[in-house]
């Protein structure tokens, strides 16, 4: 009987903490895709308010290494003429330790660029998830690497050389 009682309680104990850990990712997609609809419908206030103070964002150009207030100025114009980017989740994964204040995500999007992937880190501000660390890739099919490469090699010469010098 004591492990019958035993064996009960540890089954419900997983039962809660699986519930738990349920909850939290439902919070977390539910943010993720508030953050997205809110740049789909050019909403700069509620974008950057599910975002944390001293979050970054890395775009899909070598060049685009954005801290908070330098991204709010390059995407200001974006929202401000009623259109910024409209990602649609095709799938994300989220993954989140046991009482950790910080979970990690990544994601296929549909975008005005094709396939992207996104990945990044959350945030437990106070009660609310908010995105820290945000990186945008453009999904390239293996096969289209060399092509891709020889399109863009003059500029990523040019980018490394200044990237060298520094």
């Amino acid at each position: 009987m004591k492990h019958l009682f035993l064996g009960l309680l540890l089954l419900s104990t997983i039962s809660l903490t699986a519930q738990k850990q349920d909850k939290i990712e439902m919070a977390i997609n539910t943010q993720l895709e508030a953050w997205h609809k809110a740049a789909a419908d050019a909403d700069f206030d509620a974008y950057f308010d599910l975002m944390t103070e001293d979050a970054v964002f890395i775009g899909t150009d070598a060049e685009e290494n954005w801290q908070l207030d330098q991204f709010k100025a390059f995407s200001k114009p974006y929202f401000d003429r009623g259109k910024a980017w409209s990602f649609s989740t095709l799938e994300r994964t989220i993954y989140h330790p046991k009482k950790a204040k910080m979970a990690w995500f990544d994601e296929l999007l549909d975008t005005q660029m094709g396939i992207c992937r996104g990945s990044g880190v959350m945030l437990l501000d106070g009660k609310e998830w908010k995105v820290q660390h945000y990186v945008l890739s453009i999904a390239v099919p293996n096969e289209n690497v060399d092509e891709l490469t020889q399109l863009k090699k003059t500029h990523d010469d040019a980018l490394i050389k200044v990237f060298r010098a520094n």
